[in-house]
Order: structure tokens, then C-alpha cells, then sequence
């Protein structure tokens, strides 16, 4: 399988280097040319447009930030991809934006999945990405392989979309246990504990997450976390807010509640 790559920040790097050293044929475009710098001198080959990168690829992986970068790429992709083709939207957005891309494709006898990631760069380099895909089952199979040099696990959760709603249920969830986690800290603090000590303490207990942990690794407090994920955290909380409204699961539930409560603190 040809694979094409374009979104090569600090996750989509590591992830398009991870199938270049797979041995997949690889081609690569950015908007910023200087992206492409850190793979002189590899297998990879580049292209000079979204659409002479798709004519060359089976699959292109898209690993962009937002709903409008994500219609803008593919829609260059579109004009090169062949019939057969596949896009995989690696990138965290509504469900609805891959919705209508896969009808837009359908069109053209191309395919998309919406397969977006969790773990950051560091399991990217590592192989070790959450990748929770939708689509057709026969197309995500058919393309698992490429998934499964950065991804493990790598789940098919249902039609396009689905692999979306995961991902803003898991982000959510990830938000509301990173409040929780900075208020417990602080708690702990007036309750005369050194919240340090504490915060070495708790992931060795029933307690422990991954949110903890980044919280303590923080200092104790949301400030840098939020000057770090804030916006895309808060975006994705607010995207699945739209998601449950639309679906009649209007009001928040605890768990928005909580994920809106960290986000405030924030300052976002």
C-alpha cells in the first residue's frame, strides 16, 4: 500500500516516520515546507500539492488541527485520489465534518475512516497511539496494517464518526479527571499535606491516572496544562456538547460539568 501524509506536527511527525521506517511506500506534503525538513534523507518522498501527493498514495492520512483544515486538505487530496482511494482523518473533529467528507468522497469511489489518535508524541514515537477508528469495516481492515506501526490498540468502533465520538468522550472525560485531580491536590494542601508529596503519593493508589499524573507533573495546578492543551481541550469538550445536544442528551451530566469546571480554571 502507497501511503500519503500531510499534518507533520508533534504527533503526525513521529506517526509518518513510523510508517516510513515500516517500509511502506511514503510520500509527504506541508503547508510549511519546513516540516518537511526532518525527513531529508529518509525513504519518504514529497510532493509539491495535497493533490500530486494523493495521486501517488492508496491511503492518505490527514494529521491536521481543525474542522476547516481538515475540509481544506482533503479537498486538494480529492483532486488526485483514484477510485479505491482511501482518506483516514487522523485529526480530532465533529463527527459531522467526516460525515460529509465521506459523502463528498463516496462520489469519487473513494473511502474515508475517521481514525483519530490519543497518547500524544511520545507514543507516537513508541507505536503505542490509541487509534479508534469508523468506516467500513473491510476499508479500516484493509488499512490497519499502516495504523498498527504507530497504533496499538487500534479499534474499529462502528460507521464514520463513531471513531470521533470516542475520542471526544475520551478528551472529555481526560478534562474532567484533570480538575478533579488539581482540586484534590489542593485540598490535600489545606488539609496540611504537601501536595508534592501527595502527588507521588495518589498514582500509587487506587487513585492513580494518567491525569493525575500530568497534574502532578504540573506542580499541582492547571496553569501550565492550560497554557499547553487548554484550547484544544476546551474544543473538544465543546464539540461534544454539540454531538450530545444534537443526539437529545441535552444539560451537561456530571461529567461535562466537571470537564467545564477544569476548563474554567483554565481560564478557558
Amino acid at each position: 500500500m502507497r501511503v500519503g501524509f500531510i499534518g507533520l506536527g508533534g504527533q503526525g511527525a513521529p506517526m509518518a516516520r513510523r510508517i516510513v521506517e515500516a517500509g511502506f511506500a511514503t510520500t509527504l506534503w506541508a503547508r510549511r515546507s519546513a516540516a518537511l525538513d526532518p525527513f531529508a534523507g529518509t525513504a519518504a518522498g514529497t510532493a509539491g500539492s495535497a493533490a500530486e501527493l494523493a495521486a501517488a498514495s492508496d491511503l492518505v492520512c490527514l494529521c491536521v488541527v481543525a474542522d476547516a483544515d481538515v475540509e481544506q486538505v482533503a479537498s486538494g487530496v480529492l483532486e488526485g485520489l483514484r477510485p479505491g482511494g482511501v482518506i483516514a482523518v487522523h485529526s480530532t473533529v465533529h463527527p459531522d465534518t467526516c460525515r460529509r467528507l465521506a459523502g463528498r468522497a463516496a462520489a469519487q469511489g473513494v473511502s474515508v475512516l475517521d481514525a483519530p489518535v490519543s497518547g500524544g508524541g511520545r507514543a507516537a514515537e513508541q507505536g503505542t497511539l490509541l487509534v479508534m477508528a469508523g468506516g467500513d469495516p473491510e476499508v479500516f481492515a484493509s488499512c490497519r496494517p499502516v495504523f498498527a506501526t504507530y497504533g496499538d490498540p487500534v479499534v474499529h468502533l462502528g460507521p464514520v464518526g463513531a471513531g470521533q465520538v470516542a475520542k471526544l468522550l475520551n478528551n472529555t472525560l481526560f478534562t474532567a479527571q484533570l480538575g478533579l485531580a488539581a482540586d484534590t491536590l489542593a485540598l490535600g494542601g489545606a488539609l496540611g499535606l504537601d501536595p508534592a508529596v501527595l502527588g507521588r503519593v495518589l498514582p500509587s493508589g487506587s487513585a492513580a491516572s494518567f491525569a493525575l499524573e500530568r497534574v502532578a507533573d504540573a506542580g499541582g495546578t492547571l496553569d501550565r496544562i492550560g497554557a499547553h492543551a487548554g484550547g484544544l481541550l476546551a474544543k473538544d469538550v465543546r464539540l461534544l456538547g454539540e454531538v450530545a445536544d444534537a443526539a437529545g442528551r441535552t444539560g451537561r451530566g456530571p461529567v461535562r460539568d466537571a470537564a467545564r469546571a477544569a476548563l474554567d480554571a483554565m481560564g478557558r
